[in-house]
């Protein structure tokens, strides 16, 4: 879609970014009657799954389970094509939505916004965009997502490659042939697990550059069944208000007992029947994987001990056997036939831990004394997560203070949703929310509809301004680490943690107390006349009470 002018100069609300939260955030301001304007660098709406076209690309949720729940006909009427939907079908779903309810034309496409700067004399924010465009708005609300600053590895040598190079996370709308090529992929994190084993059944010669081993489940996908289809549709109701009280935003049960507290023979009989099931559930098979050591342990060796089971070279198994993390605290990965792959003749594993790519030269890939020969090399190599995408807009509050100044030492939000000095500023599942640690379309439609609510309130009650009270947010930046540190997930050197990223502070982003406890927390706050946060009238309203 083609870059639109914008006409007016001033709206209600101006958001950034047109994914799942944009699109459901425009319907929701649409109809509380505010003037929006959201803005998308992308020519097209669908956030990650408009970027993130890889081959193999698909949901780790069940899409009856990673879709909207706001609007029963749209739920009732859509029907998935698998378990575990792939990137297209997800695509085509962010478009339905967004046509269904004529958010469109309530987007600029192809439009990035570079700068957003508070102005205290007029109490609006001033949003500039790469068109030289200069928007004001009363509030400003970054649906930036999670993971959608693509990272790519600083090696040496890397523009003299005369290959192809591609990223995973910003894949071209037309389809890469890697038939008859040697292809490199660099990375074995969820989308190269996907990747992989798709990109083997195309090229001549595939070799995989792992730095570090991930642990990973099968889907067990399968085409969506009528009878499944029906099971869902006929309690969505219930079904969706028990995903809100979760811990994790699904259905999925947890394991009531402890993986200690039974015998080994009935707990390889669980981990077995939840492998045979497939899916990130495998987590949930026990009530204390991810806050018991010895308990994690028994997870973690059940699956190196598949993957010697799969993997047919016991070198490659070695290297593919993670050891570095217990099962979990890393993004669990979900894959179609991954571990298969290293038994194709075609597929080559090369371990990069200990010594690393070294530089990369005109036809490919330096390790140490050998040179690996590609014609194509593709980047799984991850995210600049939470905080990459907000740190790309020169973002500034109070006194001209910048966002990135203030998150110098890791991000400072209360309840994930707001940063004291930045008033009228929302992040939709911001750092400090249960965000990626949850499914996400159960976190962003709670987060949406809290911030729609908020700025409607302000509204009926003459309120100018709103931010949290500096003591507020410093104790739910304690709490966020107190209670990731009663875990086991500070033990990895997670992107959570953001070690993915040179330089960046160590600390765990996500909320991980689970989802309801985090919906309960909020609507507690909002009940109490919004606690912890700083509500502002206009000198003049204020006088006139």
């Amino acid at each position: 879609m083609p870059h639109q002018t914008t006409v007016a100069s001033h709206f209600d609300v101006i958001i950034v970014g047109a994914g799942f939260s944009g699109i459901y955030l425009v319907h929701r301001c649409v109809t509380a009657g505010m003037s929006v304007r959201c803005y998308e660098r992308g020519d097209g709406v669908g956030g990650t799954w408009y970027w993130n076209r890889y081959p193999g690309a698909r949901c780790d949720v069940e899409s009856m389970e990673y879709s909207y729940g706001f609007d029963e006909a749209l739920q009732q009427e859509w029907e998935w094509p698998e378990k575990y939907s792939a990137q297209p079908d997800i695509l085509r779903y962010a478009n339905h939505v967004a046509d269904r309810f004529d958010v469109k034309r309530h987007i600029e496409f192809e439009t990035e916004v570079k700068s957003a700067h508070f102005d205290p004399v007029s109490r609006l924010w001033s949003v500039q965009t790469d068109h030289a465009q200069t928007i004001t708005a009363k509030f400003v609300v970054m649906a930036t997502g999670c993971i959608s600053t693509a990272q790519v590895p600083e090696i040496e040598g890397l523009s003299q490659f005369k290959g192809e190079t591609y990223h995973t996370g910003a894949w071209p709308h037309e389809k890469v042939d890697f038939n008859g090529k040697r292809v490199a992929v660099i990375g074995t994190g969820s989308s190269g697990i996907q990747a992989i084993p798709e990109i083997a059944k195309e090229a001549d010669h595939l070799t995989v550059f792992q730095r570090t081993a991930n642990f990973s489940i099968p889907t067990r996908n399968a085409p969506m069944t009528a009878e499944y289809s029906r099971s869902w549709k006929e309690g969505y109701a219930n079904k969706r208000e028990l995903m809100r009280n979760s811990h994790q935003g699904n259905t999925r049960p947890r394991g009531e007992k402890s993986a200690l507290e039974v015998n080994a023979e009935e707990r390889r009989a669980t981990l077995e029947a939840q492998w045979k099931n497939g899916g990130s559930g495998f987590l949930a098979a026990f009530n204390d994987i991810l806050t018991s050591q010895p308990a994690n342990d028994t997870m973690s060796e059940f699956v190196r001990n598949k993957i010697f089971e799969i993997v047919k070279d016991k070198r490659a198994a070695e290297i593919l056997a993670p050891k570095s993390h217990p099962i979990g605290t890393k993004r669990i990965c979900v894959d179609s036939g991954y571990y298969e792959t290293f038994n194709r003749d075609n597929v080559d594993l090369i371990d990069i831990s200990q010594e690393p790519i070294e530089r990369m030269t005109e036809s490919g890939i330096c390790v140490g004394d050998n040179l690996y020969e590609f014609d194509t090399v593709v980047f799984a190599t991850g995210f600049d997560a939470m905080t990459g995408t907000l740190f790309n807009i020169d973002i500034r509050g109070r006194n001209g203070l910048a966002l990135k100044e203030k998150w110098v030492a890791g991000p400072r939000t209360y309840l994930g949703l707001m940063s004291e000095g930045f008033p009228n500023l929302f992040m939709i599942t911001g750092p400090g929310s249960p965000s990626v640690k949850s499914n996400m379309l159960t976190s962003i439609e709670q987060h949406v509809e809290l911030v729609v609510h908020t700025m409607v309130h302000m509204r009926a009650e003459n309120f100018e301004l709103i931010e949290p009270e500096i003591s507020a947010e410093d104790k739910w930046v304690d709490h966020v680490q107190e209670v990731a540190h009663k875990t086991l997930f500070p033990q990895a050197n997670s992107w959570y943690m953001g070690a993915n990223i040179p330089g960046k502070p160590r600390l765990f982003m996500p909320y991980i107390a689970g989802v309801g406890t985090y919906r309960r927390i909020c609507e507690e706050v909002v009940a109490d006349g919004y606690r912890g946060f700083r509500l502002e009238r206009l000198p003049s309203a204020a006088a006139a009470e």
